[in-house]
């Protein structure tokens, strides 16, 4: 029995979300993933749509969700998240269909999947998770890096001659006719947490509405790839991650 089963129902403040498993997270300390995992969550079942969702994980650190959200999963290979998700949600038009992906995912190996399956429309959302590096596989720049940054493949910070500028992928996907929501969050703050929600929620009931295809993106932290505390990551992302990649919408079509 949980101790939210034995307190009176006025006198309790918060409860794990219902999908949430019980598996341990072993996501570092102050990143992302766990917060974003709850918001998912709580939305789906806010929705009643429990039973009926489908998350596309692909690889890096999305492709652990299937353990920590209690609904249908399949894994796909490294970027083709939103391909497997076309095919899930035109054979089964009745389901809720996302996928979760990192930037090195979406934006590099994935990005033909990724603006071809907006640029069609697929009635899916495509949760993108920017942390501006690759997290799992040992801190390497990815598409996302911003100028001067350090990675360990760029160690005296990104160069612009040698390795291009920064890929604004989002900016590029609300330029597609295929797409009815681009938004970009965050949730370093419990007011930045309620926003993201709510558009979360947007998002999936676009595509339950035939609306087309819905991108969140969530500008986040990776304490680790970035060698910081927690603390100095959500600092450093407010300093340099949000004037390279604003907060807010970037098209929102009702």
């Amino acid at each position: 029995m949980e101790l939210c089963d034995i307190i009176k129902p006025e006198n309790l403040v918060y409860k794990k979300p219902e999908l949430m498993n019980d598996a341990p997270m072993h996501y570092c300390p102050g990143c992302s993933h766990g917060v974003i995992h709850k918001l998912i969550a709580e939305v789906i079942v806010e929705m009643g749509m429990k039973e009926k969702t489908i998350g596309i994980s692909p690889v890096g650190c999305a492709v652990f969700a299937y353990n920590y959200l209690d609904i249908d999963w399949i894994e796909a290979a490294h970027g083709r998240a939103p391909a497997v998700a076309t095919a899930s949600k035109r054979l089964n038009p009745e389901k809720m269909v996302f996928t979760y992906q990192g930037d090195g995912d979406l934006a590099a190996i994935g990005t033909a999947e990724t603006i071809h399956a907006a640029n069609r429309g697929e009635n899916i959302v495509i949760v993108f998770v920017n942390n501006a590096i690759y997290g799992m596989t040992g801190g390497q720049m990815s598409p996302t890096t911003l100028e001067h940054m350090s990675t360990s493949t760029t160690p005296y910070g990104r160069d612009i001659n040698l390795n291009g500028h920064p890929l604004k992928i989002s900016n590029l996907l609300a330029q597609l006719e295929g797409t009815c929501l681009v938004t970009r969050q965050s949730v370093h703050t419990p007011a930045a947490v309620r926003k993201a929600k709510k558009m979360l929620r947007k998002a999936f009931e676009n595509s339950m509405m035939g609306k087309g295809t819905s991108v969140v993106e969530f500008v986040s932290t990776c304490s680790s790839g970035w060698k910081m505390t927690p603390a100095q990551s959500n600092k450093w992302m407010e300093e340099h991650m949000f004037p390279a990649y604003p907060l807010g919408d970037l098209k929102n079509v009702d």
